[in-house]
């Protein structure tokens, strides 16, 4: 039976709930961002104590459907001050669906100024004082609660950027070989910084196998839709070759890889930071080309990238992070780029914020463009260390251009927009603009349809489709951030008629139930919905859904391409 686990800070309590009926047949997103919006006063401070940090696996997680191991986190964003939600691979999502958790969410701020544990059990949970760990980064804090309990163990943790509440703070998470993946973006590592848990265990000894309703459908179903995955040439080829790094020398040839903090569409040296650059690299030093960031994935697009002696520097290491510190830093060092990725896993900052971050310091004058070194030095000295200047620029890249006076600060509702430039690629500049979180490529990636003609063609140069491509495909990324499954299962049911049925009978036969296409739908309407109606309460209106006006202003080369969408046609994104 699902329940729910509720923590209370304030009092140090915990508590094992009955999921309430309208939150029954939610799961992943859907459920993350109804809780918050019916359980958090939308005008709250977002690292005070009427926040509240949510965890839910998604419809999926914990059932032997291929790529089904993904995590929602959920709040109010001390980044953007909008509804958040943010999901990662690892271990917690399985293990959460085996133990029967259907949600944990924890509530109000400790008393005294102490750090704390969570320990996570099929039955409860236990709330523990913390020292030990503090101030260690991530890899340390994983290796000592592995020694403490067994590889076994699920560990969410924050690193010294959660603990002193910088706005690009993530949460990390353990992945099957003790590596790390993150609930990027928005600040969800701040919000666990302030209610002062350094991290959470997950025990999952004793947990059954996720009850099928109707296993011999789910099987059937099951071997479809891995089929449809490993049979699209993005999702079955390309991805597990280069990992998402193949879209460097793609987005350079279409001029929209932005470049020197969104002043030009194409990198010189895109070669030298390329996938196939990378993929090369990684096999020369005896790495992993295909990995996976849970168990069960079967598109393998993370990888494990190894320094010249053959010693391990990280994994993942993914496109976005690649092209913002590569092209928008004008970095042309794989290496410095993979050191850095490495520290910000162990300090805990997300990697495009961070990023984007740099590029603004970089116009601002704090470092020179192409200075990896430095770079390298500001994440260990400045922002590891939590100095003031380190508290800046873990702000992220509208708090270093609002303190520095840079007016390029490429951010929509304060947060760094990635790695596609939205007046080359303007299907994404929608979906940038009208995101109820931010700047998020993944809420509705228009690059499938504009660049890889995934799902037909819409020609990213012209405005004609793009608001309703995005609209299409924000609606369906909503309802998938709720299955648990990865986002790249977008390929393959754009393209594969069978892709989308499967998915949709695996939930019927996990559930017992009978959603049609419709259904999952409305599903992702609702959310988007129940999430634009959690920001207009905080405060937001129309006119936060626009892009900065220097993409109004200053052409792209090549193609000397501008943002040119009216406020009329932006707004039109919201008629459903």
């Amino acid at each position: 039976m699902d329940k729910i686990f509720r923590v209370n800070m304030t009092d140090l309590t915990s508590s094992v709930e009955e999921v309430p009926a309208n939150w029954a047949g939610l799961g992943g997103r859907a459920l993350t961002s109804t809780i918050v919006a019916e359980e958090v006063v939308p005008t709250c401070h977002p690292l005070g104590p009427n926040n509240k940090l949510v965890f839910a696996p998604g419809l999926l997680s914990g059932t032997p459907a291929a790529n089904s191991g993904r995590m929602s986190c959920g709040a109010k964003s001390p980044l953007t001050g909008t509804i958040k939600e943010s999901n990662a691979g690892g271990t917690s999502a399985q293990q959460f669906a085996k133990m029967g958790i259907k949600a944990l969410i924890i509530e109000g701020l400790p008393k005294e100024d102490k750090f704390y544990s969570l320990h996570l059990t099929k039955d409860g949970v236990t709330i523990a004082e913390e020292s030990e760990l503090i101030g260690q980064g991530n890899f340390a804090v994983i290796e000592a609660l592995e020694s403490k309990f067994d590889k076994k163990i699920g560990v969410m943790t924050i690193g010294p950027a959660g603990e002193a509440k910088m706005a690009s703070a993530n949460i990390s998470v353990k992945d099957p070989d003790s590596k790390i993946r993150s609930h990027g973006r928005g600040g969800m590592g701040a919000v666990m910084g302030s209610k002062k848990i350094k991290y959470i265990t997950i025990d999952s000894t004793g947990a059954g196998a996720v009850t099928i309703a109707d296993p011999d459908k789910f099987k059937t179903a099951a071997r479809v839709f891995a089929k449809a995955l490993l049979d699209h040439p993005v999702a079955g080829e390309g991805l597990p070759t280069y990992g998402t790094n193949v879209l460097v020398n793609i987005l350079n040839e279409a001029g929209g890889l932005p470049t020197r903090n969104f002043t030009y569409g194409q990198f010189e040296a895109h070669d030298n930071i390329s996938g196939e650059t990378m993929h090369d690299t990684i096999v020369e030093r005896g790495g992993k080309t295909k990995h996976g960031c849970h168990a069960g994935c079967i598109i393998q697009c993370s990888q494990v990238y190894n320094d010249k002696d053959g010693k391990y520097v990280t994994s993942g290491f993914e496109y976005e992070t690649i092209w913002g510190l590569g092209a928008n830093c004008c970095i042309e060092t794989l290496d410095d780029i993979a050191e850095a990725d490495n520290i910000m896993d162990d300090i805990g900052v997300d990697s495009i914020e961070t990023a984007v971050m740099f590029g603004v310091a970089m116009e601002a004058g704090i470092l020179p463009f192409g200075d990896g070194k430095g770079v390298i030095r500001l994440l260990k000295e400045e922002i590891g260390n939590v100095t003031p200047l380190g508290r800046i620029l873990g702000g992220g890249a509208g708090h270093v251009g609002r303190t520095y006076g840079v007016t390029r600060v490429p951010v929509v509702k304060n947060q760094g927009i990635p790695a596609y430039d939205p007046r080359s690629v303007k299907g994404i500049g929608i979906t940038y603009a009208t995101s109820t979180m931010g700047a998020d490529h993944t809420a509705g990636y228009t690059i499938a349809t504009n660049i890889l003609n995934v799902g037909g063609f819409v020609d990213p140069l012209k405005k004609d489709g793009q608001v309703e491509l995005s609209r299409n495909l924000q609606i369906a990324t909503a309802a998938v951030d709720s299955t648990g499954m990865c986002i790249f299962i977008a390929f393959p049911a754009l393209d594969i008629p069978e892709c989308l049925p499967a998915l949709i009978d695996m939930i019927n036969a996990r559930f017992g139930i009978a959603l049609t296409g419709d259904d999952v739908t409305e599903l992702g309407k609702t959310i988007l919905k129940t999430e634009r109606g959690f920001n207009i309460e905080a405060g937001f209106t129309n006119k936060d859904d626009r892009l900065p006006e220097f993409f109004n202003t200053d052409p792209v080369a090549p193609h000397n391409a501008v943002w040119d969408f009216s406020d009329d046609e932006i707004d039109a994104f919201w008629n459903f």
